[in-house]
């Protein structure tokens, strides 16, 4: 599932959340914040892959170092993903919004 960078609805800032809205969904605030950090790091995952194949774009292989970081197309788009909610407030927004699919593994 790949993320749509456009769709992030997540507050880019801190705010301060009722830890009772967490174990609400699981029962357990361990587990909630389990959840939440595995998606936290998926989505960082993704957005790492995600601006590497949009810096990619404007990348030519006779570009120095010097070309690279004077391109303002590059700019651009690294500022872009700067603007971005953090991974983890995205995931915690998901995870409140019970936009997350987890299960347990079964018991052997």
């Amino acid at each position: 599932m790949a993320i749509d960078i456009t769709k992030i609805k997540a507050n880019p800032s801190i705010i301060t959340r009722d830890v009772r809205q967490f174990d609400a969904q699981t029962g357990n605030i361990y587990e909630a914040l389990a959840i939440i950090s595995k998606r936290a790091n998926q989505i960082n995952s993704e957005l790492k892959e995600l601006i590497k194949e949009k810096l990619e774009e404007f990348k030519d292989s006779n570009d120095t170092l010097e070309e690279v970081i004077e391109n303002p197309e590059q700019a651009s788009v690294a500022i872009a993903f700067e603007k971005l909610p953090k991974p983890t407030n995205i995931a915690i927004e998901e995870f409140l919004e019970n936009k997350i699919y987890y299960r347990y593994p079964e018991n052997k």
